[in-house]
């Protein structure tokens, strides 16, 4: 948000060619929700696609896609088509979507006509949604689903993804309810940075969670996005080696528009190699 098409192509083809860096992410808002509210903002699946066309290397994502806003079926499908497009780099982010607590990114659901049902019936149906796009993904006939939220008839998804049996999912979220479905779907688990004690505690309470259904937790992997300060990079820095003390191995640094020239270069020679 904020940038134009120029500005995020420049960041991402740099990266690509900037081996350190091993990952790539857009978001999922369809207004701003910080800085000017009329500014510029890209649809993100749309702009992820037209990016993995253009990328050879970087794995690629949203962190994370609004499981509100497209029906689940409809999201299976548009998933596998960047996963085909990128070549088997995609790793599907997605989550319940946006607090109701947020006021200007609660004004994106009434602008374009998208219900926000309360946050309980939303985690419910997130659930759902995470069983029929992994059932879509991976099953070779049409299926029947009738669940509370979603109910679909003959689904079916062709072409399948590139990836086998199907792409990373990345849940993120942080709240007790979201942490249940992570420990029952997500591959990986992304959480937004801040105080490291409660991401612990948080990472911990996702652990116990795995271990009631009978799930090694070390088979999620630990992702935390975390905000890079161009003035500072020696608190980047230090935010980065505490999230790995902590056993968060997954890395994503935000870039806060505008992007200096050559950003990619800089992050990884002052965060990555600083």
């Amino acid at each position: 948000m904020q940038v134009d098409y120029a500005d995020v192509q420049r960041v991402w083809l740099e990266a690509d060619d900037v081996p350190q860096i091993e990952h790539a992410w857009l978001f999922d808002h369809l207004m701003p929700i910080a800085g000017d509210p009329g500014g510029p903002i890209f649809e993100g699946w749309t702009l992820l696609s037209a990016l993995a066309a253009q990328t050879r290397r970087l794995r690629l994502g949203l962190l994370v896609t609004s499981n509100r806003f497209r029906p689940p079926a409809v999201l299976a499908k548009i998933a596998a088509t960047v996963d085909i497009v990128s070549g088997g780099r995609l790793d599907f982010g997605i989550g319940v979507g946006s607090r109701p607590s947020h006021p200007l990114a609660r004004r994106e659901y009434e602008a374009n006509g998208i219900p926000f049902h309360d946050t309980a019936d939303a985690v419910a149906g997130f659930a759902e949604a995470c069983t029929v796009i992994r059932r879509l993904w991976t099953e070779t006939e049409p299926f029947d689903f009738a669940g509370e939220h979603i109910r679909l008839t003959g689904a079916f998804c062709n072409p399948k993804p590139v990836q086998r049996p199907y792409p990373p999912i990345l849940i993120g979220g942080r709240a007790k309810a979201t942490l249940r479905v992570v420990a029952e779907h997500a591959d990986i688990w992304n959480i937004p940075g801040g105080d490291i004690d409660d991401v612990v505690e948080r990472s911990a309470m996702l652990d116990r969670y795995c271990g009631e259904i009978g799930r090694d937790p070390s088979s999620i992997v630990r992702s935390i996005h975390l905000p890079v300060s161009y003035e500072r990079p020696e608190a980047t820095r230090a935010a980065v080696d505490a999230a790995f003390a902590a056993g968060f191995g997954h890395i994503v640094l935000g870039l806060p528009s505008p992007f200096p020239v050559g950003v990619a270069r800089w992050v990884a020679a002052e965060i990555i190699g600083g």
